[in-house]
């Protein structure tokens, strides 16, 4: 559906892309352009037909031309608005984060839109001095820059460089290389190390970043229970997730402290050319236990790389608390991570406006039979080989 000041001006397609995910806008961008022969955005997913998660199907979205479109067929389509649509939702927003950027940046050529949903939008800056990422994020995600920030005192090579920031957005510098969806073990150790180390040596969290010790991920699975969420789960289900409480009190008295916490560190938030990787995305950062993060690297790996990877974190942490018991932290933990994710999902439902909620629908109670089923399964791809 394509607007032109706020008023339908034409549909164009259904045209397929090559990209199968949703947020990647990059293609749909391209195919337009061509057909209208004028520059367009991405606003805003409308509807999904036959999806599958956050991928596939017929997607409708709302776009907006940035000059008139030639002579298109008018359509009824009226743009609504909604209090929690976000910034970068609206073509006057992306004009805004635009400028903000062109303040902090000498500007050489047409930004590039490269992906667009609820959780963030992200657009590539040609400067003289090389491509900048400006990065636009919800309020939900506010605590990225403060993670960059303390991580970079300990580490700086470790974190991207921001080059300017301010509520809702980050402007960050490129960095080369690669994700890493298919590091190798040694990637893989040399990441979860620097990362253990740097958690370590960062004493207090920032103001503002968001509480979610074991105790407060606690409070808050019982709040999903007693909620919509837990209406989705059977009478056992509820019962046996409840059970798990305990463990939250038996990790937070496995001796590692309450650090910044990346919140989503898989492989494909890593990036690295010849040197180690550099971590991204730290829209999910958080003041918590650090075991959750290499509980998420491990979901991401090989089977057989998910023991080693284990392994290089447990001995990070006794170097950096040797009174700590990682390795006991890590069992008791298993079936916790995926509670604190489901806490996570139900955020992201809570605060964005209805036409999105499809990319995270059912995601919490899906993530809390995933605890489950990791309860009730000794499964040797999250287990350390050391002790």
């Amino acid at each position: 559906m394509v607007t032109y000041d706020g008023v339908c001006v034409g549909v164009v397609g259904p045209f397929p892309v090559d990209i199968p995910w949703w947020a990647e806008v990059a293609p749909v961008v391209a195919h337009l352009e061509e057909a209208l022969a004028v520059p367009v955005v991405v606003l805003r997913l409308l509807t999904v037909e036959g999806s599958d998660g956050a991928r596939d199907g017929h997607v409708t979205y709302h776009v907006a031309a940035l000059r008139p479109p030639g002579d298109r067929t008018a359509c009824d389509f009226a743009e609504d608005d909604h209090p929690l649509r976000l910034p970068w939702a609206r073509a006057s927003g992306i004009e805004e984060l635009l400028r903000w950027a062109s303040r902090h940046v000498d500007v050489t050529g047409r930004p590039e839109q490269r992906r667009t949903w609820n959780l963030a939008g992200l657009f590539r800056l040609p400067t003289a001095d090389g491509p900048v990422w400006l990065k636009a994020i919800p309020p939900f995600a506010a605590a990225e820059p403060l993670a960059i920030a303390a991580l970079a005192e300990v580490d700086p090579d470790l974190v991207p460089t921001v080059l300017a920031s301010a509520p809702g957005r980050l402007l960050l510098a490129d960095i080369p290389g690669t994700d890493c969806w298919n590091a190798s073990p040694e990637v893989v150790a040399n990441a979860v190390r620097r990362l253990a180390t740097a958690q370590a040596r960062t004493d207090t969290a920032p103001p503002g970043i968001p509480d979610r010790r074991p105790e407060v991920l606690a409070a808050a699975v019982d709040d999903l229970l007693d909620g919509p969420v837990g209406a989705e789960l059977s009478p056992e289900e509820r019962r046996a997730t409840r059970r798990l409480r305990s463990r939250w009190e038996m990790l937070a008295d496995c001796g590692l402290p309450d650090t910044v916490v990346h919140g989503d560190f898989h492989p494909g938030n890593w990036r690295r050319a010849d040197g180690p990787p550099v971590i991204l995305d730290l829209a999910d950062a958080h003041l918590g236990n650090p075991v959750l993060d290499v509980l998420r690297t491990i979901e991401y790996l090989p089977a057989d790389r998910g023991g080693a990877a284990a392994d290089a974190w447990i001995t990070a942490w006794k170097l950096a608390a040797p009174r700590s018991r990682p390795a006991e932290a890590l069992r008791i933990a298993e079936p916790l991570a995926p509670l604190a994710y489901a806490v996570r999902y139900q955020e992201f439902l809570d605060n964005i406006e209805p036409s999105e909620r499809v990319y995270h629908l059912g995601d919490p109670a899906a993530a809390i039979r995933s605890a489950l089923d990791r309860a009730a399964l000794d499964r040797a791809a999250f287990r350390p080989t050391s002790s």
